[in-house]
Order: C-alpha cells, then sequence, then structure tokens
C-alpha cells in the first residue's frame, strides 16, 4: 500500500513540474473565450497549436502515445472544465446536493469528456510516422473522437472546435462543411501554425492556399438567397422563475401573463412562445388552448408554444409543441385539436432533466435525479414541419439545437424558419444561455434558414444567416420583441448532403495518414 501510495505521489509531483502539462491545461482553459460571449474566433487555433507543441509531432509510434493521451486528456480537463462550467449551476441550484457532491460530478463529466481529445491524440501518435503523418491522422481522430462524443451515452457535442468561427470569417463555409466540418478547419489551422514554428512555410502555404480556394468557392457558389417575402414575429418571453413553473398553483398565474404579453400585438404574422409556456398538461387545458385557438384565428395568426402532453391512457409523456390558429394563411377558424398532427414531440431528451438512465437505483439517491418532469417518452426522430398561418417551421426544442444531424434530418427545402424554443432558466446568468444561442446560430448558417429562438428568460433572438444581423430581448425580463424577417430559399450544401464529403476528406486524410507507413 506504501509503495502505491508513493508511486502515485511521484507521479503527480512530476505531472505539477511538467511545464507541457501547464501549457495543454492552459491551452484547454483558454479555448472557452473562443465560444460565446467573448467570441474570440481565432483563439481556437493559437489554443489547438498548442496542445500539438505539447505533443510534439516528431514523436510518434506506440512509444510516445501514452504521453500524447495524458496531454490530451490535460486539454480536455481545461476545456470543458471551463467551457461548461455552467452546469455546476442548474446542479448546485435545483440539484439539491451537497457542494462537495456537485462538485464532484463536474469533475466525473469533465473527466469523461476529456477522454474524447486524450484518444484523438493518442491515435495520431500511435499510427503517425512523422509530423506530416500525424498532421492527416490528427485531423482523422479528432473527427472519430468528436462523432463519439456526439453520440455515445446519447452524446454531448457542446464546444465543439466549429462554434468558435459562429461570428468568423470561416462562418462562409458553414453551408458547405457545416460546424463538423468547420472543426476539423480548425484543427488545420491549429497545426499549419504549429509547423510556422517549426520553421516549416510549406505545409502552412498548402494549408492557406486550400482555405482560400474554399472560401473563394463559397462565395461564388451560394445557392440561397432573399425570397423577397418577409413575416412579422412575435417573440414572448415570460421570464418565469424557475421553481414556479411546475407548481399547480402557479399554473393559471403563468397561463395568464402569457396571454396579456401577447393581447397587444396580435397583427403578427406569427407568434410564439418558449418550451413549457403553458405548464398544464395539455389534456387537462382544453379550454385554455380553445379560447387560444379561437383568438389566434380571429387575429388572423398562429400562436407556437410550449406544453407538456401526458397521455393518461398510456401513461407516456411528451415535450411538445403545439399549433393554435390558422394553419393556413386565408384559414376561417382555428385548427386546434388534441393530438393533432400539427405538432412536434422531443426526440432529443436530455440525461437526468428529461430522463434519467437506471432510474430505480438513481431516484432515490438524491434530488437531482428525481426532478420535476423527468420521465418524458422520445418523440421520432423524423417529423413534418409545424404548419402555421402557412409558414413551414423546422422545430427544434432545447437540448436538441445541440444535434446538427437531427436538425438537418428534418430540414425540407420548403422549411421557411429554423425555430427552436428552450427554458434556460435553470443555468441561471452563467455563460451557459449565451453558448446555446451561438450553437442555434451555427444550425442556421448550416441550413441558411433565419432563426427564431424563444425561451423563458432569454436568450430570446430573430437571426439572420445572411445578414449576420440579429436581434435579442434582454435576459431575465419579461417582455415581447415583434421582429421582421426576410425570407430565404434554395438549399445549401450541408442541408442536401450533411457530412458526406466532410467524411471523403476524413477518409483521405486516414489514407494519407497510414499510407506513409508503408511508402518505400
Amino acid at each position: 500500500m506504501k509503495t502505491t501510495v508513493k508511486k502515485l505521489l511521484t507521479k503527480l509531483t512530476l505531472l505539477v513540474k511538467d511545464k507541457k502539462a501547464w501549457l495543454a491545461l492552459v491551452a484547454g482553459l483558454i479555448l472557452t473565450f473562443g465560444y460565446a460571449p467573448y467570441q474570440i474566433w481565432p483563439i481556437a487555433f493559437f489554443s489547438i497549436a498548442a496542445i500539438i507543441f505539447c505533443i510534439n509531432p516528431n514523436n510518434t509510434g506506440k512509444a510516445h502515445a501514452k504521453s500524447a493521451a495524458k496531454y490530451g486528456f490535460i486539454f480536455g480537463l481545461g476545456w470543458f472544465g471551463a467551457g461548461i462550467s455552467w452546469v455546476h449551476v442548474s446542479i448546485a441550484t435545483f440539484g439539491g446536493m451537497p457542494l462537495i457532491a456537485s462538485l464532484s460530478l463536474m469533475a466525473l463529466l469533465c473527466s469523461y469528456l476529456a477522454l474524447f481529445p486524450a484518444l484523438a491524440f493518442w491515435a495520431a501518435t500511435r499510427f503517425a510516422s512523422g509530423p506530416k503523418s500525424m498532421g492527416a491522422l490528427l485531423i482523422a481522430t479528432i473527427a472519430i473522437s468528436e462523432y463519439l462524443r456526439g453520440h455515445l451515452l446519447t452524446g454531448f457535442p457542446w464546444l465543439s472546435f466549429g462554434y468558435t468561427q459562429t461570428d468568423g470569417p470561416l462562418r462562409l463555409l458553414a453551408p458547405y462543411i457545416g460546424e463538423f466540418g468547420l472543426t476539423l478547419t480548425c484543427v488545420g489551422i491549429g497545426f499549419a501554425l504549429y509547423r510556422l514554428t517549426q520553421k516549416d512555410f510549406k505545409t502552412p502555404l498548402i494549408s492557406a492556399a486550400a482555405l482560400a480556394l474554399l472560401i473563394i468557392g463559397a462565395l461564388n457558389t451560394g445557392n440561397n438567397h432573399y425570397s423577397g417575402k418577409e413575416m412579422s414575429t412575435l417573440l414572448v418571453q415570460g421570464n418565469i422563475k424557475q421553481h414556479l413553473r411546475f407548481e399547480p398553483s402557479e399554473f393559471w398565474t403563468t397561463m395568464s401573463k402569457y396571454q396579456d404579453l401577447t393581447r397587444p400585438h396580435w397583427d403578427a404574422d406569427l407568434v410564439v412562445w418558449p418550451e413549457a409556456a403553458v405548464p398544464e398538461i395539455e389534456a387537462l387545458a382544453d379550454t385554455y388552448l380553445a379560447n387560444l385557438d379561437s383568438a389566434a384565428s380571429f387575429n388572423k395568426t398562429a400562436l407556437v408554444t410550449g406544453i407538456v402532453d401526458y397521455q393518461l391512457d398510456t401513461k407516456t409523456i411528451y415535450n411538445t409543441l403545439i399549433v393554435v390558429g390558422n394553419k393556413e394563411h386565408n384559414d376561417e377558424r382555428g385548427h386546434y385539436r388534441y393530438l393533432d398532427k400539427n405538432r412536434y414531440r422531443k426526440h432529443q431528451l436530455l440525461p437526468i432533466g428529461e430522463f434519467v438512465p437506471f432510474q430505480d437505483i438513481l431516484r432515490p439517491i438524491a434530488p437531482l435525479f428525481d426532478l420535476p418532469m423527468s420521465s418524458f417518452t422520445r418523440g421520432d426522430r423524423v417529423q413534418n414541419n409545424l404548419r402555421a398561418n402557412g409558414f413551414n417551421l423546422l422545430p427544434a426544442i432545447c437540448y436538441e439545437i445541440v444535434f446538427a444531424d437531427l436538425v438537418r434530418g428534418n430540414y425540407q427545402s420548403d422549411s421557411d424558419l429554423l425555430f427552436t424554443v428552450s427554458n434556460d432558466a435553470w443555468f441561471g446568468d452563467s455563460i451557459g444561455p449565451l453558448q446555446h444561442m451561438q450553437i442555434a446560430r451555427m444550425r442556421a448558417l448550416e441550413l441558411q434558414r433565419p432563426l427564431v429562438r424563444v425561451t423563458n428568460n432569454g436568450v430570446s433572438a430573430v437571426y439572420d444567416p445572411i445578414s449576420h444581423t440579429q436581434q435579442t430581448m434582454p435576459q431575465f425580463e419579461a417582455a415581447t420583441m415583434k421582429a421582421d424577417i426576410k425570407l430565404i430559399q434554395g438549399d445549401s450544401v450541408y442541408s442536401q448532403y450533411g457530412n458526406v464529403f466532410v467524411w471523403g476528406f476524413v477518409l483521405l486524410m486516414m489514407i494519407g495518414g497510414i499510407g506513409v507507413r508503408f511508402r518505400k
């Protein structure tokens, strides 16, 4: 036992004295400044260059793979430890757990996420046979590790490198290669910067030329343009305190508040309320919804709201978006009926918040695992767009907007808007809601559709992916905002083909990187 402890202390001492370990940690920490609200987009390139320096592509093969994994893991701890620190706000405030327990859960989550960059750097180093081979394999292994991070255990693709470019010049490439492609572009630029420090000017020059050709191509081949049609949209932000949202005594107060905020502004083409704006379960809110349906139709508009659909007969519960009022622009009366087909049911559920894995074991442990409304049923992966007052809305509820493939899977050529609702009150005044908005804007850039995002307490906003203009409501206020939205037509390359071309490039990088080993 003493020998084991002594060995552990020796390793920790060496790690503390390791300057590259500290550099890897700092490189991960500063990545936070590449995301909202800071949005210093070049920082991603320098951060990636720094971790590549720590790994040293000159040291490849089995003998150096373990060291690369170590630095990759430390880099990941900094990256996620700072970047998703907002998760702790939810755990500590609403989880009902002691501070030491909540911090331990955060450490466990960050350590799990840090395994993915560790895996990427281990694999790239293990199978590379020199710097150039390392560069190609690093692109391939990060692509694979990021894919795994976005899919394993329901996936958590938050804070991919590509999101740092939402406000940078590389956003021009989003309609072609998506955020996933931008992530790999960041890796390529970071590797090129590292090679400059090694006085290798050929690799950066080739990389810069390739990137310039991509940007020139993007500027001259865009298929998306304004259709000449506009629509007016009213965003309603209720700012309901989180601890009151599902209190039965507060249901009518909340529902009345949304009605009162909306009543002076029925002249909009579309009215949107946030996730679960109607806190009463749908089957019991029939009178309220019938009156809302009539009011919207009378004013020649439609209203989209989030609501919980608990089906008494099957005991299933869905996080749902419904439409009341006019389905088509010239309708004479509202179309809403309980369980009608013009609705959207959330597919990508939030772990712990909307479903609890191993719930029989976990729910008794702590309030965190037994939150209200944490037993939802998954909706279909592919669903129809919502039809509201003659417009087609591509829906996503809260966490779903992070999953690019899911959102693209429901895209149609006649989709008019990317429409997403959320309740980010779980995360207080942290940077989490701002990152969430940044991610939503990336989806709009990929699909080239205007974004309408409405939340309980912000960030509620409208974003135009062509002009890159944004109208935003203040956070933590009960307010409304009316926005005139220019509709866009045409299909982006990404909306039609997704990541097919990016994965083709990844395959070439993998073949090229490994193929070098077998060159004579």
